[in-house]
């Protein structure tokens, strides 16, 4: 298993992270717990070591999923976990005040069963002044209840306004894929001007990447796919993402390994020192992305994945 350092921290983590929006077990369609907990332990047994959830997934379901699954192995582990998107009266908004930073970082601490968060991230921005976020974090750093905060769904618009803490934040992430491409800028720019670590979220396009649908593919009403707001599985977008997926299955071939693996392998080379975060389901799943290791894409392969996918 690939592995770095998050900046600014001596936090070592797998290149690969199981992300926890399925574990919230909401709006992907049918999700057992069980399946869940025995696709962390897959995780684990083959060197991933870094687990990526937030308190809105599921209104805390997938905390609490990841907690019971890592048990007496959360040593072992790196928790991330997000603060700041908050449900109430029907609407969902944004929070990041010092007072809902401490009533979420209780609450996550609870719901994952553990005394401290390895990365604490700021899911999306409100209009809480920056200066005032960071003092609230490294307060709870210096307590000792996180060990590192980071940043999630930021523009490279905002860089004026963090370049004063550069340094201070460990990482940022945003959705990226061979299927979502348009933040590949912001992500780059921000890494570099603000020291961060990059990950992607979305790094299989919601699952259309792993070559399991066709333009004759349907969801159910409990799956968010079902909506045309998640474009890689509607009209032209979607004919789109079946081009690149053909494009993908000769490589696949080539290296024996499944249509995710290329998916992510192209990620991990195009956007160097990154963190690629996937969801699963179920452990079949997350094994299909950690086949992602130990390999290569060629030039040709890059570029013409590259050309596809642009």
């Amino acid at each position: 298993m690939e592995r770095l350092k998050l900046f600014n921290t001596d936090i070592e983590v797998s290149r690969l992270c199981m992300g926890g929006c399925p574990m919230g077990q909401y709006g992907w369609g049918i999700v057992q717990e069980q399946e869940l907990i025995d696709a962390v332990h897959a995780a684990i047994d083959n060197g991933i070591n870094f687990f990526d959830t937030a308190d809105t997934y599921g209104l805390g379901t997938s905390e609490r999923t990841l907690g019971k699954a890592l048990g007496s192995e959360r040593n072992k582990v790196v928790i991330a976990t997000k603060f700041g998107v908050r449900a109430g009266n029907g609407k969902t908004f944004y929070d990041n005040s010092p007072q809902w930073i401490e009533t979420a970082l209780h609450n996550s601490l609870k719901r994952l069963g553990t005394d401290y968060i390895d990365l604490y991230q700021v899911h999306y921005r409100d209009a809480t002044p920056i200066e005032v976020v960071v003092e609230t974090l490294e307060r709870f750093k210096n307590q000792g209840k996180i060990r590192a905060y980071g940043l999630s769904n930021i523009q490279k618009k905002d860089i004026g306004e963090f370049l004063p803490f550069a340094g201070s934040f460990a990482s940022v992430q945003d959705e990226f894929s061979l299927a979502c491409r348009k933040n590949e800028n912001d992500l780059l720019e921000l890494t570099e001007k603000l020291s961060l670590t990059p990950m992607t979220w979305g790094s299989l396009g919601q699952g259309i990447l792993t070559g399991k649908y066709t333009q004759d593919s349907s969801f159910g009403a409990d799956d968010r796919r079902s909506r045309k707001v998640y474009v890689n599985f509607h009209g032209e977008k979607l004919i789109k993402n079946l081009h690149i997926v053909d494009a993908m299955r000769p490589i696949a071939r080539k290296h024996q390994v499944q249509l995710a693996a290329v998916a992510v392998r192209f990620i991990l080379q195009q956007i160097k020192g990154s963190v690629v975060l996937v969801g699963a389901k179920c452990p079949s799943q997350i094994k299909g992305s950690l086949e992602a290791m130990d390999w290569r894409l060629s030039p040709d392969e890059i570029q013409r994945l590259d050309e596809v996918s642009a």
